[in-house]
Order: C-alpha cells, then structure tokens, then sequence
C-alpha cells in the first residue's frame, strides 16, 4: 500500500497493483466440498456400521433368550406326562389300559383355539411344523387344583373327575399371527372352553420326534416322527366285538405308550434383519444325518434360506434343541 498522509492525519493512501485481496476460487471450493462431503460419509458409514453392529448383537440376546424360554416351557411340560399323586389313597391311574396315551403328536400341522385337543388339525403348516400333545393328572381341587401342577400357560390343574376327559392339557403347535410372525403357541382347556396363548415369537419351524421303548427296558430303541407311529399303530391286530373294545384294545397297545424320550428341536430367527451379504444357510434340526434320509418324508427338519421368503433371509436364526426323559411313563404298553 503506497501514499502519503494529508494535514489533517488521514492517509491517501492506494492499493498496490497486485496486492488485491480475493475470494476462493471456483477450483478451492469444489475442493473443499468435496473433502467436506467424504468426511460426512465417513462419518455416516460409521454411524450406520455402528448401528448395524448394535441391532445384530440385540437381536442375537434376544433370540438366545427366545429359544432358551421356548425349549424351556416344552421340557417343563413333557416332564410332567403321566404325572399323577401317590399321595392319594386311590390305586395308580397311569397305568389304566383304557385311557389313551399321555403323549402324542402330529406331523406338519396346526390347530385351532377352538377344537377339541388334537382331533380337528389343519394340513397347513408353518415350514412343516409338528403339533406336540402332553397329558397329564392335575393336583388338588378347585378350578386351578392346589396350583402345584401347571399347564403350557401357566394355568394350575386339579385332580380329574373323570380320568379321561379331565385330565390337563398342554399342546404346542406353530401359527402365524396377524403380521404373518410365526409363532410357538400353547392350547389348553380353561375353566370352560379351550384356549391359547403365544409361548416364543419367530419360531419358524418345531419338530419332534419320540423314543419308543420296545422292549420294555426303559431306554428308546429307535426315534420315530408321528407318522411313523401312527402308521405302526394301523398295523396292529385288534381284539373285540365291536368297535367300543377295539379302541380300548388300541388304548392298551399303541405304541404312544411305549414313548419314553421325547426329542424337541426349534429354528428361531431374529424379529428384525441383522445380516448383511446375505448368504443362503442350511439348518437341520436333528443334524444332517437325518435330514439326508428323512427330510423329504419329515418336512419342516430341513431348512433352506433360499426357499423362505426373500423379505425374511437376512435375520439371524439358530436351532435349539433337548432330549427330554419322560419320568414318568409307564414301562412299554399293553399293561
């Protein structure tokens, strides 16, 4: 900057040439828009990686914890097939030839709240889910008993008048709710009419097969769906005069009575997607030994991503599975 000062003080002064101050130019701006806008997808890549990282881990506990209630609520049942009182004064009632058997099942099915047990089962499934039937004798009198012997739903049983109609249920079947979530449900009979509730969401398929104790030693000899039982059960040779005898004859030789180990697997997935990259996963229920020999004729103990419906294949799923003794049973049938 040259010039001089005036009288006064004031400076007349002038900008050098080539000294002019200026903005950015077109180059410099485009350049820092540029930068400013990686950092800001950086940043948002993060975040979603982030958030990403946070729903599948959320959505691992809580399907942990689903499948471990579910298996929980079923073994908690099946232990209590044939449970009666010794405390009563009364002879054993377990071991009555003419009530029907204390475990039973169906295979790829569902049910209805408001059918009779497991009489009226509808042919359409959840990825061929089983239907599971436990019976068992109620404790105390009264509408809930002494609240010692619960149903699936938590309901208390008392002792049955009559052995037959009136002994507890706890069935386990798989349906969809209203947004099409496949749900483990259990079916009881209440104080006057059958009800249901939902035990575990997201549980895409439940399978189950049963030991059958041949030789009355106690241990499964072969583990059969309930197909195969039913089928053995339409071999047996019957005696009566009518048809009257003949179902108690069956009562006394079916081979549900002969069922001393119940096996329960589950598929459960995750109530939100949590997976990226999707690759298409195979899950067999009862391992892949059974699945190359069975899954054709036992539908539902196979699994394939790739045949589910492409909205659901990127949550996480993982099968659960036990083996439950019954402690109970009576040993083999035909008592």
């Amino acid at each position: 900057m040259t010039g001089q000062r005036t009288a006064d003080g004031r400076c007349n002064c002038r900008v050098a040439a080539g000294s002019r101050q200026a903005g950015m130019t077109i180059v410099e701006l485009m350049v820092s828009l540029t930068l400013g806008m990686l950092v800001t997808l950086a940043a948002t890549a993060l975040l979603l990686s982030s958030k990403a990282g946070y729903i599948a881990q959320d959505e691992g506990v809580l399907l942990q914890e689903t499948g471990r209630y579910a298996i929980e609520a079923v073994t908690r049942a099946v232990r209590q097939a044939a449970y009666e009182n010794w405390d009563r004064e009364a002879t054993a009632l377990v071991h009555n030839s003419v009530i029907t058997a204390n475990i039973a099942g169906l295979d790829a099915g569902s049910l209805k709240e408001a059918e009779t047990g497991i009489d009226a089962p509808l042919a359409k499934s959840i990825n061929g889910s089983d239907v599971l039937a436990v019976r068992f004798i109620g404790a105390g009198s009264g509408a809930n008993g002494d609240g010692t012997m619960l149903n699936c739903a938590g309901f208390g049983v008392s002792e049955p008048v009559n052995i037959e109609t009136d002994r507890g249920w706890s069935i386990f079947y798989v349906a969809a709710d209203k947004t099409g979530e496949p749900e483990l449900r259990c079916k009881y009979y209440g104080k006057t009419s059958w009800n249901t509730e939902v035990i575990a969401r997201g549980i895409e398929s439940f399978q189950v097969l049963y030991g059958i104790d041949s030789d009355a030693d106690g241990l499964p000899d072969r583990f059969l769906s309930a197909t195969k039982i039913d089928d053995m059960d339409d071999t047996l040779v019957l005696d009566g005069v009518n048809a009257a005898a003949r179902a108690i004859d069956k009562n006394r030789k079916t081979h549900w009575k002969k069922v001393v180990v119940v096996k329960v697997a589950l598929l459960v997935r995750s109530a939100e997607s949590a997976r990226t990259g999707i690759q298409p996963n195979q899950y067999d229920l009862f391992g892949k030994s059974y699945s190359d020999i069975h899954s054709v004729t036992d539908i539902g103990t196979r699994i394939n991503e790739a045949n589910l419906p492409a909205a659901t294949r990127n949550r996480i799923r993982k099968v659960f599975s036990t083996t439950i003794q019954l402690r109970n049973q009576p040993a083999g049938s035909g008592a």
